[in-house]
């Protein structure tokens, strides 16, 4: 089974300094919830690229820490980019990140594709909290983009 979360928000900034935030992945810890105990293991550089492989660590379910990397599998400057996951917790996991200038700041649209693994228990999982989670730390990140623009 497929699930998508898509999530716009106004970013009230300019492009580059919009795109600059959210394309470091050194960032994704300080708009994730801190109960994620979310952690960057490998070096990144300042500016992604296709290719860039980065490893994390979360803690999304009872403390327990789980490994998760994901690549930079497209980047367009100032538009949008991909981030998919190689080893982690999903069955599969594809995050397109969009970009637009507008009136008033940076438009900025998320949409992440997932499917879970284990069949049916994994079905069960998502209706019980896989779902509640992700929309959670999306909620969160809203809060956290906020604040900081």
């Amino acid at each position: 089974m497929m699930y998508q979360i898509k999530r716009t928000q106004l970013v009230k900034t300019d492009l580059e300094t919009c795109w600059k935030f959210f394309s470091a992945p050194e960032n994704l810890q300080k708009i994730t919830p801190g109960y994620m105990k979310f952690r960057v293991l490998t070096e990144t550089p300042a500016e992604i690229y296709e290719g860039l492989i980065i490893a994390y660590k979360i803690s999304p379910v009872m403390h327990i820490p789980l490994s998760w990397v994901t690549e930079i599998t497209v980047v367009e400057d100032q538009r949008y980019f991909v981030d998919e996951q190689r080893q982690g917790p999903y069955k599969m996991w594809h995050h397109e990140h969009h970009f637009k200038a507008v009136e008033g700041g940076v438009e900025m649209t998320d949409i992440v594709s997932y499917s879970l693994p284990f069949g049916i228990l994994g079905k069960l999982a998502h209706r019980l909290f896989v779902r509640k989670q992700l929309e959670g730390i999306f909620d969160y990140r809203f809060q956290e983009v906020e604040k900081r623009f």
